[in-house]
């Protein structure tokens, strides 16, 4: 290729602690991989996109390397070539972007070479997207530990992920896992139009969120179980929620069955579609209950179904739940919340804010040790 520049310059590497000192972070592996997992804020410029890369492999194994380089080279200079005309025409000569692929190799490397031939300071990631995530997974243990978590507990209804949100308005620091895992902890928990992350890419947003936050100032955040719908929460951070401080919140059914009714209302408009997941609790409920909660379900008794569901099934689980996995909870403060409608909930932040001033006096032994 022509040198453009004058001058050959070596191609530039980074490391993972130099990750986001770059004016784009660019993820050359094909659309395949990036949707298991990516650097948060990479864009997807794939060197091979997903047919083409196995056909190179298909080549490389049942041919030879040789024809599958040759024939690889050629569709990465196309794909280069297409995304330089569809995404990069408009980048100044000092815009300088970080590229990586699989474990720092070829794919990243075609990039990097065009890129610096034409004038950007193009950096190759250093062992790839191999090396990213080996610095996640350190994080994932090393991380929890060093924030001063503050857990809202309470049963089904209580509104514990709304108060978070009026919590961060507020200005508090919020860590929302159910918002990062895109659902809501339950049976009943999925989002209508947002499937959940894969694990990894949970973990690579829980990190960012992580990174982000002042060790220094307390971390509002929810009691969860191990599990938010398919997604795993990692043992650290577990260890640390279940050795966190609570702050409990205490509605009454009336006051939680108004909300629930409110928060799922998407639920409602198919009443079969919530009767199919009701199902999945047979085994633990019987037979007799799931067909009494699928009638009223299908008479749109909503006042009265959710009622049943908090009293039979969530109130039950959350008691024996919080009572067996976080050890503060018995001890914890209690605020009384008699509404949980935007006023309530506004003065329930509140509230919850000023609690978490006057433990922080008290100290937490946990986090102390783990500082140790």
């Amino acid at each position: 290729m022509t040198e453009i520049t004058g001058q050959r310059r070596p191609a530039g590497r980074a490391t993972v602690a130099q990750l986001y000192g770059f004016d784009a972070i660019i993820d050359t592996r094909s659309p395949a991989e990036f949707e298991l997992d990516h650097v948060p804020g990479a864009i997807n410029c794939p060197a091979l996109d997903n047919e083409q890369r196995a056909e190179i492999g298909t080549l490389y194994k049942q041919v030879s390397p040789f024809v599958a380089r040759r024939r690889g080279a050629a569709l990465v200079a196309i794909n280069i070539g297409r995304e330089l005309l569809a995404r990069f025409q408009d980048m100044g000569p000092d815009w300088r972007p970080l590229i990586y692929c699989w474990r720092g190799g070829q794919r990243s490397g075609a990039f990097v070479t065009i890129f610096r031939q034409i004038g950007w300071d193009a950096h190759q990631l250093e062992g790839g997207y191999k090396a990213y995530r080996r610095d996640v997974l350190a994080k994932l243990d090393e991380l929890p530990a060093l924030f001063d978590l503050r857990v809202l507990s309470g049963p089904t209804g209580s509104a514990k992920s709304r108060l978070l949100e009026r919590l961060a308005a507020r200005g508090e620091q919020v860590l929302d896992l159910e918002g990062l895992a895109a659902h809501k902890g339950s049976v009943l928990g999925g989002r209508p139009g947002q499937p959940q992350p894969p694990q990894r890419l949970f973990e690579s947003r829980l990190i960012e969120t992580l990174s982000a936050l002042d060790p220094s100032r307390p971390v509002f955040t929810e009691a969860e179980s191990r599990r938010i719908g398919q997604i795993t929460l990692p043992d650290a951070l577990i260890e640390r929620l279940r050795a966190a401080p609570c702050v409990r919140i205490d509605a009454p059914v009336p006051a939680r069955t108004d909300f629930l009714i409110r928060d799922y209302d998407y639920l409602m408009q198919d009443p079969e579609a919530l009767i199919a997941l009701l199902e999945r609790l047979t085994e633990l409920r019987g037979r007799a209950t799931i067909d009494a909660w699928a009638a009223m379900a299908r008479s749109g008794r909503w006042p009265e179904l959710v009622s049943a569901l908090l009293e039979q099934h969530y109130d039950p689980l959350y008691r024996r739940s919080q009572q067996s996995n976080f050890e503060r909870h018995d001890n914890a403060p209690v605020l009384v919340a008699e509404a949980l409608d935007d006023a309530g909930l506004d003065t329930l932040a509140a509230r919850v804010a000023a609690q978490a001033v006057q433990g922080s006096s008290e100290g937490d032994p946990a986090r102390v040790a783990q500082m140790r």
